[in-house]
């Protein structure tokens, strides 16, 4: 209930809440917060609201597994019973020390070997729509965990085939300092076949009868190819079997382990961020804030 951003949200939620439903906005609203600390628990406890707590020694980065995920993800529909299975069978998974037997100890060593050989930029790549989001999740995990003590690898994402007609461009002939980490999902959560037309005006009837997904994955296989064959891009490959809520899980725990690693590699702290206090700090102050 401290971050500035989150809690001006709120105030405004709350307000707005309180003037359409007067008393009963108090049953209405559910709070995530601290144990103990913070401004949001002794608020919940006076106004009677519904809480769910987030364990103190979970960065925020982290917290999709706690009930700052789990409430909105439940809430959606989706199965977090299914989700945490995912979570936990990746515990086992990406658990082993040995390389040969653990992708996302794999991955963690390759970034830093990329690193070395002068490969500051990593770029998250995916082609499903649906997965946009899990990018800005990607950055903030990556970002907040290694960029520190004057190391790391700076974290971007791209949305293909759309951002190919903004940073393909660069990506193909640019300045060398990025490597391409890209997430394929096997089997999409949506699919269609494109159709026929007897007239074919638009001259696509080559792709009647196929699937926009095998249509997209043949635009990673050609973007793969000119980016690593032609362009000098070195690429990483990561495959989710589907979108269901065990692989979700399941791939969190894969990101987990690795930027633990990557970062443990690097000799950092994976679980602090003590940079984005400094600009909160400031924030504060510039804002009036006593």
């Amino acid at each position: 209930g401290t971050t500035t951003e989150t809690a001006l949200a709120f105030r405004i939620l709350k307000q707005f809440m309180e003037d359409k439903y007067g008393d009963q906005a108090a049953g209405r609203i559910y709070a995530t917060t601290d144990k103990a600390r913070g401004a949001l628990k002794p608020m919940a406890d006076e106004e009677g609201y519904e809480t769910f707590v987030i364990p103190d020694d979970i960065g925020g980065r982290f917290s999709v597994i706690t009930p700052v995920g789990l409430l909105p993800i439940a809430a959606a529909g989706i199965d977090i019973d299914v989700l945490m299975q995912g979570l936990h069978d990746g515990m086992g998974e990406y658990g082993d020390a040995d390389l040969d037997k653990n992708p996302a100890y794999r991955y963690a060593v390759a970034r830093r070997i990329l690193q070395h050989q002068g490969y500051d930029v990593e770029l998250f790549v995916n082609y499903e729509p649906q997965m946009a989001m899990v990018s800005e999740w990607w950055k903030q995990l990556f970002g907040e965990s290694e960029g520190k003590d004057g190391l790391g690898i700076l974290p971007d994402s791209v949305n293909y085939s759309t951002d190919l007609h903004s940073l393909g461009q660069f990506v193909q002939d640019g300045k060398k300092v990025l490597f391409e980490t890209n997430l394929y999902v096997e089997q999409p959560m949506i699919d269609i076949t494109f159709p026929g037309d007897d007239k074919n005006a638009d001259k696509m009837n080559y792709l009647a009868g196929k699937s926009v997904d095998w249509a997209n994955k043949m635009a990673a296989k050609g973007t793969l190819m000119a980016h690593e064959e032609t362009g000098g891009v070195p690429n990483i490959i990561i495959t989710m079997p589907s979108m269901t809520s065990y692989d979700f899980g399941n791939m969190c725990m894969f990101f987990f382990k690795a930027i633990a690693m990557t970062t443990l590699l690097n000799g950092s702290n994976p679980f602090n961020q003590p940079g984005v206090e400094v600009y909160k700090k400031n924030m504060f102050r510039l804002l009036g804030k006593e």
